[in-house]
C-alpha cells in the first residue's frame, strides 16, 4: 500500500523546503516484505500557489459579503444623513434638538466612510479612471505626507525620471500611499526611515506562475518601504484580510490594508509585501503601464445655484431612498416622477407630456440595471441626460466599478448637498447624453 508523506527539509545551501515522499513497499516472489521504494519530490512552489488560491478564494467571498453589506448600509445612510440635513435644515441655531441631529449626522458620515472602505476592498467602489504619472501622484500629497510621519521619521523619495503611465483613479492611488504611510509610521513607534520609490517593471510569466491572479507584462511600481517592527509569517499571511489589525482596540479598524489590495486589484494591479520582524518592511503595489499620455487635470465645476424648474425622472427600487431624493429635489423646484421598477419608468416617460430633462436612476436594481433602462430610453428621449446613483456595482454594464464615460454617477449614500449639487452639474452640462 502506497503512503504519501510531507516533512520539511533543507538543501544544501540551508534553504527550506516542502518535500513529497511516495512510499510504495515491495515483496519478493515469497511475498515476504523486501523494503520501500521511495520517490521524493520538491512541491515547495505547489504549495505555496495553493495557499495562494484559498487565500484568494477567502477574500473573493469575504469581498462579496463586505459589498454586499456596504450596499444595503449606503442605502440606509442615504436615509439616516439626507433626513438629518432636512431636519437640520428648518432648526434654529439656537434649538436644543440641533446638537443631537449634528451628533446622529456625524456618526453617519464617518459610518459612510467606512462603507467606502469595504466597497473599495471588495472591489465594487465607482471609480473615475484617468491616465496618470505617479510620480505627479506622489508630488500632490508629499506635503500632507510629511505632515502626517512626524519629524522623528526621515523620508526618502526616489522617482523614477522616465516612469511610465497607469491608468487608475487617482483618489482612489491617494488613498493607498496615505494607507501605507499610515502602517509604515505606526510600525516606527520611536522614528525611523520611510523610502517611497516608484520605478518600471515587467512581470515576466515565471512571476505570474509564482503568483495567482497576476498577469504578466509591462508595469509601473510604487513601493514604501519602513524600518519598523516588521511581521511575522502569521501576520503576513493575513495582512490584507478586513478587519484584521494588530492594533490596540480603538486604534484602527483594519481596513487600511484590505482597501489598499482591493484598489491594486481593482485597477488591474497587485501587491506584493516581504517583511521581517525587527528590520522592517516593503509593500509593493504593481499597475499595468499604458502607452497612452497622460490626461490633462481635471477639475470639477461648483454650481452657482442649486435650485431648478425641470423635471426628473427618479427611478430607485428602495422605498426609502426613493422618498427622500424625491424631498430632496421637490425642495429645490423640481418636477419628479418617480417609478418603481425600471419598466414602470419606461411606461411614465411614453405617456408624459412635454420634456424629461434628467434620468436619476440606481445602477443596481431587480430585472433591470439603470443603464439598461438608459439605453431604452435614449431613442424616445435623446436630450435626456443621464445621472446614476450607486451604492456598489455589481452589473455587466458598469462591471469593475467603472460606469461608461458617457454617464455621470453620484456615489451613495446620497446627502442633500451632494444629490443637489451632482444634479445641477449634470443639468447645465454643455453635451447631451444619448
Amino acid at each position: 500500500m502506497e503512503a504519501h508523506v510531507e516533512l520539511e527539509a533543507l538543501t544544501k545551501d540551508g534553504k527550506s523546503i516542502t518535500c513529497e515522499f511516495h512510499n510504495t513497499p515491495f515483496f519478493d516472489d515469497d511475498a515476504v516484505f523486501s523494503g520501500f521504494l521511495s520517490l521524493v519530490q520538491d512541491v515547495t512552489a505547489r504549495k505555496g500557489l495553493e495557499l495562494q488560491l484559498r487565500q484568494a478564494q477567502k477574500m473573493e467571498a469575504v469581498g462579496r459579503l463586505a459589498g454586499g453589506i456596504a450596499h444595503d448600509f449606503n442605502n440606509l445612510l442615504s436615509v439616516v444623513l439626507s433626513h438629518s440635513d432636512l431636519a437640520l435644515e428648518d432648526l434654529k441655531a439656537e434649538d436644543p434638538l440641533r446638537a443631537d441631529l449634528e451628533e446622529i449626522r456625524g456618526a453617519g458620515t464617518r459610518a459612510a466612510a467606512l462603507t467606502r472602505q469595504l466597497l473599495m476592498f471588495s472591489r465594487q467602489q465607482v471609480i473615475e479612471p484617468r491616465v496618470l504619472d505617479l510620480n505627479d501622484v506622489l508630488a500632490g500629497v508629499d506635503k500632507m505626507v510629511r505632515r502626517l510621519i512626524g519629524e522623528d521619521i526621515e523620508l526618502t523619495s526616489v522617482p523614477s525620471a522616465s516612469l511610465g503611465h497607469v491608468r487608475a483613479d487617482r483618489g482612489s492611488i491617494e488613498q493607498v500611499i496615505m494607507n501605507l504611510i499610515v502602517n509604515a509610521r505606526d510600525a516606527m513607534p520611536v522614528g525611523g526611515k520611510l523610502t517611497l520609490e516608484t520605478a518600471n517593471t515587467t512581470l515576466d510569466e515565471e512571476y505570474a506562475r509564482a503568483h495567482v491572479g497576476v498577469r504578466p507584462g509591462p508595469y509601473v511600481m510604487l513601493s514604501v518601504t519602513d524600518t519598523g517592527t516588521g511581521m511575522d509569517r502569521t501576520t503576513l499571511a493575513r495582512v490584507f484580510e478586513p478587519f484584521f489589525t494588530t492594533k490596540e482596540a480603538g486604534k484602527g479598524t483594519g481596513l487600511g490594508l484590505s482597501t489598499v489590495f482591493g484598489i491594486a486589484q481593482q485597477s488591474g494591479g497587485t501587491v506584493w509585501v516581504y517583511s521581517e520582524p525587527n528590520i522592517g518592511t516593503t509593500f509593493k503595489v504593481y499597475l499595468p503601464r499604458v502607452d497612452e499620455p497622460k490626461d490633462e487635470t481635471f477639475v470639477h465645476s461648483t454650481p452657482a445655484a442649486l435650485h431648478g424648474s425641470e423635471t426628473i425622472l427618479l427611478v430607485e427600487d428602495e422605498l426609502q431612498v426613493r422618498n427622500v431624493a424625491r424631498g430632496i429635489l421637490q425642495r429645490l423646484g423640481y418636477t419628479v416622477l418617480d417609478a418603481h421598477p425600471a419598466e414602470a419608468a419606461l411606461s411614465l416617460s411614453a405617456s408624459h407630456v412635454g420634456p424629461i430633462h434628467l434620468l436619476l436612476s440606481d445602477v443596481v436594481m431587480p430585472k433591470m440595471s439603470g443603464p439598461a433602462l438608459a439605453k431604452l430610453l435614449a431613442p424616445e428621449r435623446p436630450a435626456t441626460r443621464v445621472l446614476f446613483m450607486s451604492g456598489y456595482t455589481d452589473d455587466a454594464a458598469v462591471r469593475h466599478g467603472v460606469i461608461e464615460a458617457e454617464f455621470s454617477y453620484l456615489q451613495k449614500p446620497i446627502t442633500q448637498e451632494t444629490l443637489s449639487r451632482k444634479v445641477r452639474s449634470v443639468l447645465d452640462a454643455h453635451h447631451g447624453v444619448a
